[in-house]
């Protein structure tokens, strides 16, 4: 690679999407790279395999006109909000502009793979089998730039082929609700792994059958049907993922589980207290099951002042006291369309709307605002700077590769169908 120039932003982005050159600069501000360390850090970068450990790919803007003369027609709230979830994340298959634009950020980011939102949030199949049903369209569309993956080796061999590709999670375990049998309800996460399911969340926010979520001031623990759900899900090769879940959840799935367990988008509660964080006790378990704890990009999990260098922190007490294998990065956040504010201006506004059952927030452990830069110097577009980052402080080639992609992908070859079992 050739020497620095005096402009660093034009090495790591050649296009004119302001939006990602605006971002490069605030990240850059933030960090301030010497030109050796930019410089080995985007070649890194562009030679790893980068596995995202919990995100979203490019989205698109819904079609305003399209939302406005379905409110008119008397559309409901849940066809409203199907309707402009699907286009957000389906409209670049066919608005050439919206898909110039996603590929473009695809190819910012210089990340070979997302495990990517694939259920909504909750328990029922119904309600989680349509992102599933999204991204697989998106993946049949689009099969020249992006696909979908269901091993890793396949996503060793996307980073060889400059493919991108999608590896799908969902938001909950998905149970019968038919009250039959343990193994009635469990038997969906067979189906779900079938479609290409492969990782769940164990709770979102919310107590469910399985555990407590984050939210829940009880913090129980796994019950003992989420015990035989964390068995079920290591028999037929899902991961178990925590991110949302209570500590004392992760720290019973951790011991509970035959095969890593993961919190894929959290943070450290060292570094910053917040009750999506994890704590050490729960992150020693995921690091002695095999697992990882994912820093996310979301600024009011990181502290006060985030920006990537706050989440570079995170990664780095996670790295230095539990070792560089208990980390990874997984945004739990994505690039939206530059037309999205302007799209969703001709949208006329609905009323008042009741929270949703998952959304169990309670009130932040303390005050904070999220300035505008601290979200853009995190934008997913800048994956490239976590690598320069994570040069900066020290951290060798081999380790970086561990933390950018690496531990993604071993824990995901050791999650796999126990032998002899039949899917």
């Amino acid at each position: 690679m050739a020497a620095a120039a005096a402009n660093p932003t034009s090495q790591q982005y050649s296009g004119n999407n302001v939006k990602i050159i605006h971002a490069r600069e605030v990240a850059l501000a933030a960090l301030k790279p010497s030109p050796k360390d930019l410089e080995h850090g985007l070649e890194l970068h562009a030679n790893s395999v980068v596995f995202d450990a919990y995100g979203f790919a490019p989205t698109a803007a819904p079609d305003g006109n399209a939302v406005r003369t379905a409110i008119e027609a008397g559309a409901s709230d849940i066809e409203l909000q199907d309707m402009q979830e699907e286009m957000s994340m389906t409209r670049f298959v066919t608005d050439p502009s919206e898909r110039k634009e996603y590929e473009e950020a695809w190819r910012a980011s210089g990340v070979t793979c997302v495990y990517q939102n694939s259920g909504q949030e909750g328990m029922d199949p119904m309600r989680l089998i349509k992102r599933l049903a999204r991204f697989t369209y998106v993946t049949d569309m689009m099969p020249e730039f992006v696909k979908k993956v269901v091993n890793p080796d396949e996503v060793v061999l996307a980073k060889k082929q400059d493919m991108r590709c999608l590896c799908f999670t969902g938001n909950g375990i998905p149970i019968a609700q038919q009250w039959v049998s343990v193994e009635d309800e469990l038997r969906y996460i067979r189906v779900f792994y079938q479609l290409g399911i492969r990782m769940m969340h164990l709770t979102y926010n919310r107590r469910n059958l399985i555990g407590d979520g984050c939210g829940e001031a009880t913090d129980a623990g796994l019950s003992d049907f989420g015990r035989a759900a964390v068995k079920e899900m290591n028999r037929v090769g899902v991961l178990p993922d925590c991110a949302h879940s209570g500590w004392q959840t992760g720290l019973d799935a951790a011991k509970a589980s035959s095969r890593p367990v993961v919190a894929s988008h959290s943070a450290a509660d060292a570094v910053f207290h917040h009750y999506r964080s994890k704590p050490d006790r729960p992150l020693r378990a995921l690091a002695d099951s095999g697992g990882y704890c994912g820093v996310c990009c979301i600024p009011r999990f990181l502290g006060h002042s985030s920006d990537v260098v706050s989440l570079l922190n995170h990664v780095d007490y996670i790295a230095k006291k539990f070792g560089a294998a208990a980390v990874a990065i997984g945004t739990d956040s994505g690039y939206r369309s530059r037309a999205a504010a302007a799209e969703a201006k001709k949208i006329p506004a609905t009323g008042p709307k009741r929270t949703a059952w998952e959304m169990l927030w309670p009130p932040d452990p303390t005050p904070f605002k999220t300035e505008p830069s601290m979200t853009e110097s995190m934008l997913w577009t800048n994956w490239p700077l976590f690598t320069v980052g994570l040069v900066q402080r020290g951290y060798s080639d081999q380790d970086i590769q561990k933390i950018i992609g690496g531990n993604v992908l071993r824990v995901a070859r050791t999650t796999r169908p126990d032998e002899g079992t039949t899917i």
